[in-house]
């Protein structure tokens, strides 16, 4: 068996824009340092890993081990974050592996129009989430409630209110929420739309109506912020976050 295997993090530029911070310094996955393997005009960004960790029956089992992902994706998040300070770069998902540098050159070589795209749809931009939220208020009316109401009568007219008033909120809070879209997409390169968070994970009491990556030009950050306060509205509060390496426009699904 081989003394180590090869994982890959991303695909960058072979020169970058930027002059990088000595990546070797960088702990990647199970602290190994980071190297760049060169064809052409690509690097693929990698380290050398213990080949009996990740194996492929190894990796079965430790992708079911939750403790394992979240260390993994930790170190491989903050090796794409570091390179992308100094140019473009394509993630590929976690845990690719390749047995020697030599096949990560072949893959760089082959895929060489596909990763120059993907490179080129990013360089210069940056990607921005934004999540909208509604707005939980009390402006609605009370149900009327005459003395010859009985308690029980009073009490369901009031959750039937209650009821109505957060349907009325939510659908107002969607309409608003559609509204800013539309406004942010007319300024945004591109966008990909994602599932509403339960609030078991987005740690909000309020229902959220918008979840949305833009994909920006880096000259218009600061046009983005003035806009996203614009869209702010008595039904609707947006949250941005970013700029962040843009995984959801840049990713590359490829295997071993």
């Amino acid at each position: 068996m081989a003394d180590s295997v090869v994982y890959l993090y991303a695909v960058t530029d072979a020169a970058p824009v930027e002059e990088p911070a000595d990546e070797h310094a960088l702990a990647g996955v199970d602290e190994t340092p980071v190297r760049r393997v060169v064809s052409g005009d690509l690097a693929a960004v990698v380290s050398s890993v213990d080949p009996t960790r990740f194996s492929e029956e190894a990796l079965r089992r430790s992708l079911e081990d939750l403790q394992w992902l979240e260390r993994t994706a930790r170190a491989h998040n903050a090796v794409v974050a570091a390179v992308a300070r100094s140019g473009p770069v394509a993630p590929v998902r976690l845990a690719t592996v390749y047995l020697d540098d030599e096949n990560v050159r072949v893959l760089l070589n082959e895929r060489a129009q596909e990763f120059t795209a993907a490179l080129d749809r990013i360089r210069g931009r940056a990607e921005w989430g934004v999540k909208g939220y509604a707005v939980r208020t009390e402006a609605d009316a009370s149900p009327q409630v005459t003395e010859e109401s009985r308690p029980g009568t009073a009490y369901l007219l009031r959750r039937r209110a209650e009821r109505d008033r957060a349907a009325r909120g939510l659908q107002d809070a969607s309409e608003a929420a559609e509204a800013a879209h539309r406004a942010i997409s007319a300024v945004a390169v591109a966008g990909r739309r994602y599932q509403p968070q339960d609030p078991r994970l987005s740690g909000r009491r309020e229902e959220m109506v918008l979840n949305v990556a833009y994909l920006v030009d880096e000259a218009g950050a600061e046009g983005l912020r003035r806009l996203v306060e614009q869209q702010q509205g008595e039904h609707l509060r947006l949250e941005l976050t970013g700029p962040w390496a843009p995984y959801s426009f840049s990713t590359l699904e490829e295997g071993p």
